[in-house]
């Protein structure tokens, strides 16, 4: 025979298991944290000592900041000391290298010029040869123009080296250019003016390779007293 009145007693014992842990849930118990302190630290520094501290190291970085600034005015000190001797050593070293070009240039300026001026008094008996002789045969003549097409090649040579010949006669003398050897009274010629060119002088580009050898015109004396009365007794 089945007892219907034992089961709402079931569930009445089940809700009330379940109101209990309902109850334990809702309000746990706090439990401390073990190793962990959470009271209030008297160690930690205050406002004030925070205040302090910066105070201290805004000194400290002013000092720091001078000292750096030292350091750099120091250093670029030595810098601008450095930038100058580099500057005088390119000036040094730019003086040097014009120096030594131009030592160089003049050099062989020297050696080409002792060398054509020994080619020179080649070219002076050619000169003297095709003024002198006079060539009668057919067979002189060939001889003539054979010489003379040495004389012509030796000259374009010359020519290509920069050599080139002055034109004294008529012109003011010049002693940088020419050498008198000889003075002569001259009514045609003013005073001072080469009559007449011995031996030609040759340029190597600005430089004077040979100075010509010239015959220079002089005023003439004026006549004197003694000339006058030569005259006059003659008359």
């Amino acid at each position: 025979m089945i007892h219907l009145e034992d089961e709402p007693l079931e569930n009445n014992q089940s809700t009330s298991v379940i109101n209990e842990e309902s109850t334990d849930n809702s309000s746990p118990e706090t439990e401390p944290v073990s190793g962990i302190d959470l009271s209030p630290d008297e160690s930690l520094p205050t406002q004030e000592d925070s205040a302090t501290l910066t105070d201290s190291d805004l000194m400290t970085l002013t000092s720091q900041v001078a000292s750096l600034s030292e350091q750099v005015g120091s250093l670029q000190v030595q810098v601008d000391e450095r930038t100058g001797q580099y500057v005088r050593i390119v000036a040094d070293f730019e003086n040097f290298r014009r120096r030594t070009q131009r030592e160089k240039e003049d050099l062989e300026q020297q050696v080409k010029g002792s060398t054509l001026t020994e080619l020179l008094s080649v070219v002076d008996n050619f000169e003297r040869a095709r003024s002198q002789i006079k060539p009668q045969t057919e067979g002189e003549m060939v001889i003539h123009k054979s010489y003379q097409g040495v004389y012509k090649q030796l000259v374009d040579g010359l020519k290509r080296l920069g050599v080139a010949p002055m034109r004294a006669e008529g012109q003011e003398f010049d002693p940088n250019l020419h050498e008198a050897v000889m003075r002569e009274q001259s009514a045609d010629y003013g005073e001072g003016i080469v009559m007449e060119e011995l031996v030609r002088g040759y340029l190597l580009g600005d430089r004077v390779l040979r100075h010509a050898m010239v015959k220079v015109a002089v005023a003439p004396e004026p006549p004197t007293e003694e000339n006058n009365t030569e005259e006059e007794s003659v008359t």
